[in-house]
């Protein structure tokens, strides 16, 4: 499954969203796979952007575009399995109501985004291209579901 079949999926069931955020849906996707599901629900890598977390390969399809609709998306939401979707609904149910602005701002509170921007001492506002690891996404996720918080 690819970055564009998740992107594919969340697109059909939320209907049309700004770019940042489908992004942010997406990096939360992934960030709670890993703790969920125990793997990646796709493998593109996501960077620690001024604005928050942005997978580049989902980017560039949506590059200059304010909007995204599922017709902009070239992928198959059908590979996505069981596990997947349930992870992902849940995403949707806990993030999928928030404002795009609100999830950047949550991410930057967060710690796998400060820690790559920190890695890369990346200055406020300034792009970067340093990935948000996968073990700091776990980390700081699982920490999350064992204060109890919902998503």
């Amino acid at each position: 499954m690819s970055v564009f079949d998740v992107a594919k999926y969340i697109l059909e069931k939320q209907g049309k969203m700004t770019a940042m955020k489908l992004q942010k849906l997406m990096y939360y996707s992934q960030c709670w796979s890993l703790v969920w599901d125990e793997e990646p629900l796709f493998k593109a890598k996501i960077e620690a952007w001024a604005n928050g977390p942005v997978c580049p390969a989902l980017y560039r399809v949506h590059k200059g575009k304010f909007k995204v609709t599922s017709a902009d998306i070239e992928g198959d939401s059908s590979k996505l399995g069981e596990n997947a979707r349930e992870t992902v609904d849940a995403v949707l149910k806990g993030y999928g109501g928030k404002p795009a602005q609100w999830l950047s701002d949550l991410t930057h509170l967060e710690e796998p985004w400060q820690k790559a921007r920190k890695r890369a001492r990346a200055k406020p506002g300034q792009n970067s291209k340093e990935a948000i690891i996968y073990a700091d996404m776990h980390e700081y996720y699982s920490g999350v579901a064992q204060t109890g918080e919902d998503v």
